[in-house]
């Protein structure tokens, strides 16, 4: 039902776009942008910037990795995709949906552990044993849906390897994508929640308190890639994610850019 419905949004969002406009290729044929939901604000920077430079006008769309590949692969009209993880771009490859010699490991992140900024909570020493189940007393954790979701997998991963699974399993508030997580502690509706460092540091109502050691999950990685169905010109767009200006709108975000830049 999510993906039907997200689906007919992008292409009537496409056909807003060209409808009346002057004959000129940014308008008439903006690039589509599938990008992991903790990106947003970071990349809806890094796509002005694009467009400043180069006139191409960006349609970007954010929701899990997980979900928007399923609207790739069901047809969704997609020039680029952006994952939280290496699954899903891996997912996409192999069905041949995505472009693999384009592919890149553009940047990197950390999980944490929020809490409502007035909460009591803090100073938590995330180490193997650590009572989170405790911690979040008849409340419960949120976190992204870990059957799919990539922050939910990296958290799943976590505390299975901190051996803590068990206990936190049943207190999970499971949410569609790390955003949607994100949201559930900033109104108070969850005492704790597992994010990536940068959804912590775009919303001043959380606050940050724990880290997971990298140690405990998979290294968590950003690929990009254009899919098989990319416009020719999508692949300036690729160039320009490496590009100087936009490392320093990431770095500013909090990610870590794994690629040194173009220009």
């Amino acid at each position: 039902m999510f993906v039907s419905a997200r689906i007919p949004a992008i292409f009537a969002a496409v056909l807003v776009l060209a409808a009346g406009s002057p004959p000129a290729w940014p308008q008439q044929n903006p690039l589509i942008v599938f990008a992991a939901a903790s990106m947003k604000n970071a990349l809806d920077d890094v796509d002005a910037g694009f467009t400043k430079q180069s006139g191409v006008k960006i349609v970007a769309s954010y929701e899990a990795s997980s979900a928007l590949m399923k609207q790739i692969e069901q047809g969704a009209p997609a020039d680029v995709f952006l994952s939280a993880d290496l699954r899903w771009m891996d997912y996409g490859t192999e069905r041949n949906l995505i472009k693999a010699d384009t592919r890149t490991n553009l940047l990197g992140n950390q999980l944490v552990l929020i809490a409502p900024k007035d909460s009591k909570i803090a100073n938590v020493t995330i180490a193997p044993g650590v009572d989170l189940a405790g911690l979040a007393g008849d409340g419960r954790i949120a976190v992204g849906d870990v059957r799919a979701v990539p922050a939910g997998l990296y958290a799943k991963a976590a505390m299975e390897k901190l051996g803590v699974w068990a206990a936190v399993q049943p207190k999970l508030a499971m949410a569609e994508n790390v955003r949607a997580a994100l949201v559930l502690v900033a109104r108070g509706e969850a005492p704790l929640g597992i994010v990536y460092e940068t959804d912590a540091k775009i919303d001043p109502a959380v606050k940050v308190v724990g880290v997971f050691p990298q140690d405990s999950h998979p290294p968590i990685i950003y690929p990009v890639a254009l899919t098989i169905n990319a416009k020719p010109d999508a692949s300036a767009y690729l160039v320009f994610l490496r590009s100087q200006a936009a490392r320093t709108i990431f770095e500013r975000y909090g990610f870590t850019v794994l690629v040194k830049p173009t220009s």
